[in-house]
């Protein structure tokens, strides 16, 4: 497989070289092809979370158990001002 890059590209990889961080062009980019296949992952995981807590509000929803915003962040005030209170004791 030939690639072609920028020389903006290039000139980061030569960089990364000259840092003694890497011996090869080779070496850069196989670091930065295992950072995306890594970030990838995290992704897909963050993913597969952000779902799960749909599924956790849609039965929430189902159930009547969801609360109005404003009651929400007034019940959410209250007790911090509990836990502030029971800290300072």
């Amino acid at each position: 497989m030939q690639v072609f890059l920028t020389p903006e590209l290039e000139q980061l990889i030569h960089h990364q070289i000259a840092m003694g961080k890497y011996q090869s062009a080779l070496e850069v980019i196989t670091a930065g092809l295992h950072l995306l296949e890594q970030q990838d992952g995290i992704y897909e995981g963050r993913l597969m979370e952000l779902q799960q807590d749909a599924q956790i509000g849609q039965e929430a929803v189902q159930r009547e158990e969801v609360l109005e915003g404003p009651i929400a962040m007034n019940q959410i005030r209250e007790n911090l001002q509990l836990r502030h209170a029971i800290s300072e004791s």
